[in-house]
């Protein structure tokens, strides 16, 4: 009995240790700091990649908030401030197709007279300012002798030409509306702009109503596209169509990146490039156009020619980078900071620079009399300069001269090239002579000279002003040794008279 009962009390404490085991032995192992398992190769791959990387996983819209992201919100806030510009102009042309025929003349006497008919074009503008500022391009308003705003509340104004620059391709146009409020844009921080960001196009393309495109942008600082002067276009895929001309181009905090100006298209429509003048630069010219009537371009005083890969090397960079000085003007303002020729400029105010265009692009959106800092590699170090940007010297109209007298030139109107009237002729600023402004009617000048052209020398005188010229014409002389330079070719030859 008693050997029964001690069996019994030795199976029951073992079930009792047995299950305490249990209990205990999870609370135990918590209270552990437990050695974790090595992870694999592929685990710690992906562990680096979350570090390194913002990887959203890609998923299905999950509520209808989220199937219906749009970007008509941007739209809704700034289309009522892109407009149609309608411009109009009358064109005198002859009711006869012979009308130029010499031969029709002889026989039927006087042409008739010519008809007039009103020709009119489209394009599209935006609203930079609730005062009725309106920002263009130059090319939708150029001949026109009448402008009409068109809102796309369908409100009409008559608009009036503040400022058309070709140069730039910028125009900007004023409309009253006698106290009403207009909506307008403001300006985005193209600085900012990168490749990638996503862009809205905004336009009326063909005259079919305002149309709005989506893209992304597609390069910076096109500077080889030869619209106009100043070439530093924004490119987008944007689909941008005749018509877009003037309208805007958007991001998505609603901000003006840029103003529609040109498509590269061999059929007529759009390929997927498009280009935009950046929003910097149309901020200058229209400050220029309200607080001055016009524009006045600064300057930098200097000639500079791209980088190439071998010119990189030599200067000890890994990649072609900057503008080589090539010339600086005297007393100019990159010959008062200290520029000379050899130095290599890589950025000015912190942006890179890779040809000359660009360096004169982003110093012609700053004011004359501020500051721009250049970075110029000079003996294989980096310094930093401060140049005043001043306007090109020369006075802003040019003092025009007609020749009269015995010579090769009488009936020619002349003027003395500065640099400030080369720069507005889009000529070379450092380019010294006598241009050729009008020739009148009928004149002898017409035989030897054209307009634009620039009289270089006379009987082996150099002409660098009108002072030179106008004494080289009064020499007591019948024959003319003359040279002259034509669209940058050099023509000679001697007249006798």
């Amino acid at each position: 009995m008693t050997r029964h009962v001690s069996k019994l009390l030795f199976v029951a404490v073992f079930a009792v240790l047995a299950l305490l085991a249990v209990v205990v032995s999870p609370l135990f192992a918590i209270g552990q700091q437990a050695e974790p398992a090595p992870a694999s190769a592929s685990e710690q791959m992906s562990e680096q990649a979350s570090d390194n990387f913002f990887m959203p996983e890609r998923r299905v819209p999950q509520t209808q908030a989220e199937v219906q992201l749009s970007y008509a919100p941007l739209v809704r806030q700034v289309s009522p401030a892109v407009v149609n510009v309608f411009t109009s102009r009358v064109v005198r042309e002859s009711a006869s197709p012979f009308a130029n025929d010499p031969i029709f003349r002889q026989f039927f006497g006087a042409t008739p007279r010519a008809r007039e008919r009103v020709q009119n074009s489209l394009g599209s503008g935006v609203i930079v300012s609730d005062d009725g500022v309106i920002v263009t391009n130059s090319h939708v308003v150029k001949d026109a002798d009448q402008f009409l705003v068109v809102l796309s509340d369908r409100r009409e104004y008559k608009a009036e030409l503040v400022l058309s620059d070709e140069r730039t391709d910028l125009a900007v146009l004023r409309i009253d509306t006698e106290g009403d409020p207009l909506p307008t844009v403001k300006y985005a921080d193209t600085r900012d702009t990168q490749v990638g960001d996503i862009v809205l196009a905004i336009g009326n393309p063909f005259g079919v109503g305002q149309t709005v495109t989506s893209g992304i942008i597609s390069a910076t600082a096109r500077t080889d596209v030869g619209v106009s002067d100043y070439s530093f276009f924004l490119q987008t895929d944007a689909a941008v169509n005749p018509g877009n001309s003037g309208g805007a181009l958007i991001n998505t905090k609603a901000e003006l990146v840029g103003i529609n100006t040109a498509i590269f298209s061999r059929s007529g429509g759009s390929n997927g490039i498009g280009f935009a003048i950046p929003a910097e630069m149309v901020r200058r010219v229209v400050d220029a156009a309200v607080n001055e009537g016009m524009i006045v371009r600064p300057w930098l005083g200097l000639k500079a020619q791209s980088v190439s890969y071998d010119i990189a090397q030599a200067q000890g960079l890994d990649r072609p980078l900057g503008v080589m000085v090539t010339e600086v003007f005297k007393d100019g303002p990159a010959d008062e900071a200290g520029l000379s020729r050899g130095d290599l400029v890589t950025m000015i105010d912190g942006r890179e620079v890779f040809d000359e265009r660009g360096l004169k692009f982003l110093a012609a959106t700053r004011s004359p009399g501020e500051t721009a800092e250049l970075t110029v590699l000079r003996g294989g170090s980096f310094e930093t300069l401060d140049v005043e940007l001043a306007p090109p010297p020369g006075a802003t109209e040019a003092e025009l001269e007609l020749l009269e007298g015995r010579h090769p030139f009488s009936g020619a109107e002349v003027a003395e090239l500065s640099p400030r009237l080369a720069e507005e002729l889009g000529r070379d600023p450092f380019e010294t002579g006598v241009l050729v402004t009008r020739i009148l009617r009928g004149a002898y000048a017409w035989r030897v000279v054209r307009p634009g052209d620039l009289i270089v020398s006379i009987n082996e005188k150099q002409i660098e002003g009108i002072s030179d010229l106008d004494d080289a014409l009064g020499a007591d002389t019948s024959t003319w040794a003359i040279e002259l330079d034509r669209n940058g070719r050099r023509i000679s030859g001697t007249l006798r008279l």
